[in-house]
């Protein structure tokens, strides 16, 4: 061994592992993405959760350098068998492990061919965060996020995510939150190091995060998290109004439909009512529209309908009884009153026998098969009572 070679093991007494990472490590994912079926209660306190380690796992991306061994150095990534493959020695698992077992296991193996190996282990891509969200969300399932989401389309103030995720994140991404959420009792579950079966928990309250911007409530996600929102029927009007403006997409799409100046779909910001819509979309009909009532139908997550009625209020503010805020694809129809009505009868009766399937046919035809689907497949609600000019 020449002098240079043999003065350096000396001086390196204690071996120097480097551990150096391109963003903050504790904020992203941990082992296996999978949906728990055994989610056993692990004591875990609130620092932990806010100071895990990074766990690696398949589709990591390292960077190896060993000082004075340029053939071993180079870019490592994790297999699906969660194994890197070393030069001159071989595959080791390192799924599970912290970046500093990491280090020390891949230390141990080059200790093999080496007699001192120094070296530096840099993790430059991370794997994307799967997790499931599960609850009063409008969308629930399996996610996978990234560094880079883009949560909005165009036309919103905020379009993507740039950093690592977070459960608002999350929330965003499976459509918002539905009004039976309890938002001051979301549960996160995270599985514990190196045990895949084993599920720690902890209980965060968003009601904190957006009226007094506790971020300490909106933890960072690993991999693997299960997001879990239960149902709590007594949330306020104020706080359905806010989850609406920072736990949903930027814009939804609704349907206005009847009596309006522009029918058709619209796309709107995530927080718009009933009555907000309607004016998007011209607003109603001077003489034809029945603003008495206005009918919005909504589809549940279980596949079935609600209609329930309002009567238009351009001076009413946010109210779920009165002028909610409306969801993606809700339907909202502005039915004829009772003038229209006889005025288009008599247009039909006073033109042409050739032209018995005119526009105004087509639109009676709907009208009857629209009020007859509802009578049959929908639950009925109605937010106004009817006056006597007012009837259908």
């Amino acid at each position: 061994m020449p002098r240079s070679d043999f003065a350096r093991g000396i001086l390196a007494f204690s071996i120097v592992a480097t551990n150096t990472f391109v963003f903050e490590i504790r904020a992203f994912a941990q082992g296996k993405s999978q949906v728990p079926t055994n989610t056993s209660n692990v004591s875990l306190t609130s620092a932990t959760f806010e100071r895990g380690q990074y766990l690696a796992g398949p589709g990591d991306v390292f960077n190896l350098k060993v000082f004075d061994a340029k053939e071993l150095s180079g870019r490592l990534e994790v297999l699906n068998d969660g194994s890197i493959s070393l030069p001159f020695v071989g595959s080791i698992n390192v799924e599970g492990l912290t970046i500093n077992q990491v280090i020390d296991k891949i230390r141990l193996n080059l200790g093999k061919i080496l007699l001192r190996p120094d070296i530096t282990l840099t993790l430059m891509t991370p794997r994307p965060v799967r997790i499931a969200l599960i609850g009063e969300v409008e969308q629930p399932g399996l996610y996978t996020l990234g560094t880079r989401e883009t949560l909005g389309t165009e036309g919103a103030v905020r379009v993507s995510v740039n950093g690592l995720p977070t459960i608002v994140d999350a929330i965003q991404k499976g459509g918002g939150i539905t009004q039976e959420a309890k938002l001051n009792g979301v549960i996160l579950k995270r599985r514990t190091q190196n045990k895949t079966d084993q599920y720690s928990k902890k209980t965060l309250d968003l009601v904190d995060l957006m009226m007094n911007g506790n971020q300490t409530q909106n933890l960072f996600l690993y991999d693997g998290d299960v997001i879990e929102i239960p149902k709590d029927k007594k949330l306020s009007a104020d706080i359905i109004k806010i989850a609406a403006i920072n736990l949903s997409p930027q814009t939804i799409e609704v349907n206005v439909i009847g009596e309006v100046e522009k029918p058709g779909r619209l796309k709107v910001n995530s927080n718009t009512t009933l009555t907000q819509a309607i004016l998007i979309a011209g607003g109603t009909h001077q003489y034809r529209a029945n603003e008495r009532k206005i009918e919005l139908v909504r589809m549940s997550r279980g596949g079935t309908a609600t209609l329930k009625r309002y009567k238009l209020n351009l001076k009413e503010g946010v109210s779920p009884e009165r002028n909610p805020i409306l969801k993606n694809g809700d339907t909202i129809r502005v039915k004829r009153n009772l003038f229209a009505k006889s005025t288009d009868v008599l247009d039909e009766v006073s033109g042409p026998m050739t032209d018995i399937m005119t526009a105004i046919s087509l639109y009676n035809m709907a009208d009857d098969t629209f009020n007859l689907k509802l009578k049959e497949n929908f639950v009925l609600f109605d937010r106004e009572d009817e006056g006597p000019s007012g009837a259908p």
